[in-house]
């Protein structure tokens, strides 16, 4: 059987380095005849030979298909590597040896979802440097390199670069809080900080991991903020606005406090169009579901803030504890401590503001609810005395009564008297609400 096995992993090795080939060839062929449709013929070509190497790739395990790939030139390792599912790219990658993937690194990776920033100082400003393959990272000497969304492949080869293993930027969470703050044995300082996201639609907290490992910084994150534009920004053209890997992660975390500050006005804004809507309007059981969803949206919004800082707090904290910080970034780290403070005590208040408009809002729709029970209610009393009248006109002994009087006299005096009554109960209603509203303004 294991003779019968190694013939058939043999066979399907060797027929995708067949298809490779015919592919090679085919592709040559066409590209030389000048033939009616050719782009077509091309097309066709192309897509059933990729279709049955897709197909032999997908059943060949992890350690076979790292075979093949080694056995190929470096053009053939990347056109292999594109044909396979990008589900097992992780598991495939984890079987072959460091050269494939610095081969595998040398291609341009950068695209729409996915990019690698390095920075590095010059005369006093940060300056970004273009980083399209493998190369051109080890050309420079960064402080800091910021990954967005990056995939395996280019987090296996920065990493292999500099010696140290980047996390998933899709597991960050996965992570206890406890566990958020750590010291490697290599000396790298590991952070996993949440950062505000704060958009018309939606907003929510995006996990950032850093680490600090030889005097350079690296980020790494699913989605592009804006407080790492605005720092980057302002590292660019100020001088000596950082002088090294750490003063980029505090003023980061300085620029995310100042970010969550100007939400937390944005939220107040937002809550005093409501309070207008709620205090200055006698209709607000009518639009009472936009405006408990408005209260709604600002309470989370709130909540996501003051989660935001709280993680800021313990991180700029933890860096204080782990004594990597200069005398001049210890005294940073206390005025951002400071923002944050009066951050709490900012979010404290809309919180209270929020419960304010949230009990508002509620006691005016029960008002309004009570109104319309109160009008129901003078109603059913009103009509309670009709009731009993219309009751007695129904009997046997009304009939014989009226019986000498011609029957539509007799009914037409009967109804203007339930009329009568009935005026008469409204207007009692009316005499003793009169009575009882000066004692309930005592």
């Amino acid at each position: 059987m294991p003779n019968v096995q190694n013939s058939e992993n043999l066979s399907s090795q060797q027929t995708v380095l067949n298809l490779l080939k015919k592919h090679r060839l085919v592709e040559e062929f066409v590209h030389k005849q000048d033939m009616p449709r050719q782009d077509l013929v091309e097309s066709l070509v192309r897509k059933q030979n990729l279709v049955k190497m897709q197909q032999i790739l997908n059943q060949l395990s992890s350690v076979e298909v790292s075979q093949i790939l080694e056995e190929l030139s470096s053009d053939d390792q990347l056109f292999v590597w594109d044909q396979i599912n990008d589900e097992r790219k992780e598991l495939v990658l984890q079987d072959v040896p460091i050269s494939l993937i610095q081969a595998l690194g040398k291609r341009e990776y950068k695209t729409e979802k996915s990019s690698i920033k390095a920075f590095e100082l010059h005369e006093g400003r940060l300056r970004e440097m273009e980083i399209n393959t493998r190369d051109d990272l080890i050309k420079v000497k960064p402080i800091w390199i910021d990954m967005v969304n990056p995939t395996f492949e280019e987090r296996v080869w920065v990493g292999a670069i500099f010696g140290l293993e980047l996390p998933d930027p899709d597991r960050l969470n996965d992570l206890e809080s406890s566990a958020r703050f750590y010291v490697e044995d290599t000396s790298a300082v590991h952070l996993r900080s949440d950062f505000l996201l704060d958009k018309q639609d939606v907003s929510q907290s995006v996990t950032v991991a850093f680490i600090l490992y030889q005097d350079i910084l690296f980020s790494l994150r699913k989605v592009d903020l804006p407080v790492f534009r605005l720092q980057r920004l302002r590292a660019m053209m100020q001088p000596n606005y950082v002088l090294d890997s750490r003063d980029v992660l505090l003023d980061l975390y300085a620029a995310d406090a100042e970010y969550s500050a100007d939400a937390l006005e944005d939220v107040y804004q937002g809550l005093r169009v409501v309070s207008k809507q709620v205090l200055n309007n006698n209709n607000i059981g009518e639009q009472a579901d936009s405006t408990l969803t408005a209260i709604a949206h600002e309470e989370d919004l709130n909540g996501l803030i003051r989660r935001n800082v709280l993680d800021t707090r313990r991180a700029v904290s933890f860096l204080m504890r782990s004594k990597l910080l200069t005398k001049q970034q210890s005294d940073d780290v206390q005025q951002i401590l400071r923002d944050i403070d009066s951050l709490d005590g900012h979010t404290a208040f809309i919180f209270d503001k929020i419960n304010f408009l949230m009990d508002a809002t509620v006691g005016f729709i029960n008002i309004n609810q009570n109104k319309v029970i109160k009008r129901l209610t003078v109603l059913s009393v009103v009509f309670m005395p009709l009731n009993v009248i219309a009751g007695i006109g129904g009997m046997s002994e009304f009939s014989m009564m009226t019986r000498a009087i011609p029957w539509p006299v007799a009914y037409a005096a009967f109804t203007i008297g339930m009329v009568i009554v009935a005026w008469i109960t409204f207007e009692l209603l009316r005499l003793a609400e009169k009575r009882e509203q000066p004692r309930l303004s005592k």
